[in-house]
């Protein structure tokens, strides 16, 4: 492994309070981002797959329910999606710790 990638791990340790806050605000905001483009995201495909019909002011009940479903589907995909992720996340955060361990025992018998 190469050394410089050690050396940006023991960096991020060392962090102060105010580079702490300032990646909770950054990442705060990256989420919010990401919610209203799922948001958008939803509305407009939910839209043009239920709403067909222009000449009323209200949607119908056809329309309701498709956009219901329409949107329960989205969710639950997007839930396994993310469940998914989580556990592929800590599967390689997992091989990461290993791998730096592993590096840090060549080290070690190196000095």
């Amino acid at each position: 492994m190469d050394k410089n990638k050690i050396k940006v791990v023991e960096d991020l340790s060392s962090f102060t309070a105010e580079d702490d806050a300032r990646m909770a605000v950054k990442i705060d905001q990256l989420h919010i981002r990401d919610s209203s483009r799922t948001y958008i995201l939803l509305a407009d495909k939910c839209f043009k797959e239920c709403v067909d019909s222009f000449y009323r002011k209200n949607i119908n009940k056809a329309e309701e329910t498709c956009v219901e479903r329409c949107a329960n589907k989205f969710i639950r995909h997007s839930m396994r999606t993310g469940l998914k992720f989580a556990e592929l996340s800590q599967e390689a955060e997992l091989k990461f710790a290993e791998l730096m361990s592993q590096e840090a025992e060549t080290i070690d018998k190196q000095n």
